[in-house]
């Protein structure tokens, strides 16, 4: 029978682990975790990612401090802020909300964002860290939904060890460091994308897919090996055609009721990768702030 993995009760726990930790260290030190959130415009889905992120650092004892900036804001107003904060002694993690307006250089500004405070894990010094280290140490900034996706995995009691991995999609934000945190799981890591040549057979290999490419329910069913594991990243939004009506349906990369079939545990969409890149935020931040004030 396959396994559903629920991402909701998996971040669930982080977080509750987390507020634990947070009050500890508040009783040790008399600080908490600090948050800078940064929102310039007004783009919906990131509103809605900004709320979300606030409520749940709230809820685990973190102190949010919100930067919405209209639209207009010059690239060089933006690198100020981003300046201030990172000299700002009670923010311990700041988060740039991406996608930015077109005329600010999105890498410019992560890349001003001091690697000490950066909650996402973009920056190149942690990026670095993370390729070079032995194994995926405590006070590590990863990268937060591929860091989810490997809490995922780990919690299904497997030994990774020597399993194949396939990864589809090579971003930076997913792609990439999914991979690396794979190979410190000593798995044999296939990165997959769309120059790939019988991308088909190669995921039919695979004991791991993780799906980031972002298309909607590319991979199929007779694409995976019988009991493998499917991590789906994908967050597509399509209509579907109910009782005559045209309605959004939100799908992953994965071919949801087809993979169920045969993979051993797989992540739904919604309700999968979702929540547990939230949680990772919050767990990079606590750790921003536990590598300053603790270690």
């Amino acid at each position: 029978m396959t396994t559903l993995i629920n991402g909701k009760e998996i971040a669930q726990n982080l977080r509750n682990e987390l507020k634990q930790k947070i009050n500890s260290l508040k009783t040790k030190t008399g600080k908490v975790p600090g948050l800078a959130v940064v929102q310039v415009g007004d783009v919906a889905a990131s509103s809605v990612y900004v709320k979300a992120k606030t409520k749940s650092a709230i809820e685990v004892g973190i102190e949010v401090f919100d930067h919405h900036l209209p639209e207009e804001t010059t690239e060089a107003e933006l690198l100020q802020i981003v300046d201030s904060l990172n000299n700002q002694d009670n923010v311990n993690g700041i988060l740039v909300q991406l996608p930015l307006p077109k005329h600010i250089n999105e890498q410019i500004v992560l890349d001003s964002i001091h690697p000490d405070k950066d909650a996402d894990g973009f920056h190149p010094l942690n990026v670095g860290k993370l390729s070079i280290a032995s194994h995926n140490d405590d006070n590590l900034l990863i990268p937060c939904t591929p860091y989810g996706c490997l809490i995922m995995l780990k919690g299904l009691g497997v030994d990774l060890s020597g399993k194949n991995a396939v990864v589809i999609g090579r971003s930076n934000i997913v792609g990439k460091p999914m991979a690396q945190l794979l190979l410190k799981e000593s798995c044999t890591v296939t990165i997959a994308h769309s120059r790939t040549k019988d991308i088909e057979n190669v995921c039919k290999k695979a004991d791991i897919i993780v799906a980031a490419v972002g298309r909607p329910e590319m991979v199929k069913g007779n694409w995976i090996k019988k009991d493998a594991i499917i991590i789906d990243v994908g967050i597509n939004r399509i209509e579907v055609e109910t009782n005559g009506e045209l309605k959004n349906k939100l799908v992953g990369d994965v071919d949801f009721n087809d993979a169920s079939e045969i993979a051993s545990a797989i992540t739904p969409v919604p309700g999968g990768v979702g929540p547990m890149t939230i949680a990772c935020l919050l767990r990079n931040t606590t750790i921003a702030f536990e590598n300053k004030e603790v270690r």
